[in-house]
């Protein structure tokens, strides 16, 4: 195994732990949490952006002609995709959680059909069909449309969407969407502050837990934005999903969340879809190489 994978593995294993992070901090509000999560990660990225002096670069890129909804609209997906990801977490849909980041990929295809004018062959319609049928087995047998799932997976694969088009490397775009949304977080643990309802100061575990939130979100994406350099796309699709996969089995086996009948049909659609999609894709990018 070279380093490149072994980067990557590492980087999705960081991401996959997070349900186990996010329970250390379940007597805290969920709105709280997200909200010292981005003023932490504003910390931690303005302190790797001053290390590497690519001030002026950014501001060019910020100056340029690329629309300004690319640059700035992620603040506001990737936002509510922190809020609703700690919230499920901590509420105890760690399961749901996962099915969300599995149906992502998907999605983020179904976007570029759409918005990129991608062609799709017949075996990957044929994966996007059977998610679709995974989801409708959920909504119809087990009596709810899958909303966490689906608003994690549509909000995830949008913003990938739009920084995809984004001018700014992945530091650079969550150095600047943590700083949109600066502001109103920092007014708000002011105002927990005031009243007497912040979590921050009860105790030193949890205060430093709550600064450790934008380590744990920086430091995977530096690893992985390594990785990414040394490996093949190809398997970097692959390796993705060691990440949803590991919050599946946290939930299940060291939550004891329950897993219907139901459920599981739709996530054994949904696992059927990727496995036909990820090899369909493998097979074709080797055929080209």
């Amino acid at each position: 195994m070279n380093r490149g994978t072994v980067l990557a593995l590492s980087a999705y294993i960081f991401w996959g732990s997070h349900p186990i992070y996010w329970k250390l901090l379940q007597q805290v509000p969920s709105g709280e949490i997200v909200s010292h999560r981005i003023l932490w990660s504003f910390v931690f990225f303005l302190i790797i952006l001053l290390a590497r002096k690519e001030w002026c670069g950014l501001l060019e890129k910020i100056k340029g002609r690329t629309p300004k909804y690319v640059i700035f609209l992620p603040a506001f997906l990737i936002g509510s995709n922190w809020a609703m990801y700690i919230w499920a977490v901590n509420a105890g849909y760690i399961i749901e959680t996962s099915l969300g980041y599995f149906i992502c990929p998907l999605v983020s295809v179904f976007l570029g059909v759409f918005f990129l004018n991608e062609n799709l062959r017949k075996l990957q319609w044929l994966a996007i069909i059977i998610a679709c049928s995974g989801v409708l087995t959920i909504t119809f047998y087990y009596g709810q449309f899958p909303w966490i799932s689906i608003f994690l997976a549509v909000t995830w694969a949008v913003y990938g969407l739009l920084r995809k088009n984004s001018p700014l490397s992945p530091v650079e775009g969550l150095l600047i969407e943590t700083t949109i949304l600066l502001l109103p977080v920092s007014i708000y643990l002011v105002y927990l502050h005031t009243i007497g309802s912040s979590s921050f100061f009860n105790n030193i575990s949890t205060g430093l837990l709550l600064v450790g939130t934008g380590i744990i979100s920086g430091l995977p994406l530096i690893i992985f934005i390594a990785s990414a350099k040394m490996i093949k796309l190809s398997l970097i699709g692959i390796l993705q999903y060691v990440y949803p996969t590991l919050v599946f089995l946290i939930g299940f086996f060291i939550y004891n969340e329950p897993l219907s009948k139901p459920k599981l049909i739709g996530f054994i659609f949904i696992w059927t879809a990727l496995i036909i999609y990820t090899a369909e894709s493998t097979i074709f990018i080797k055929r080209k190489e």
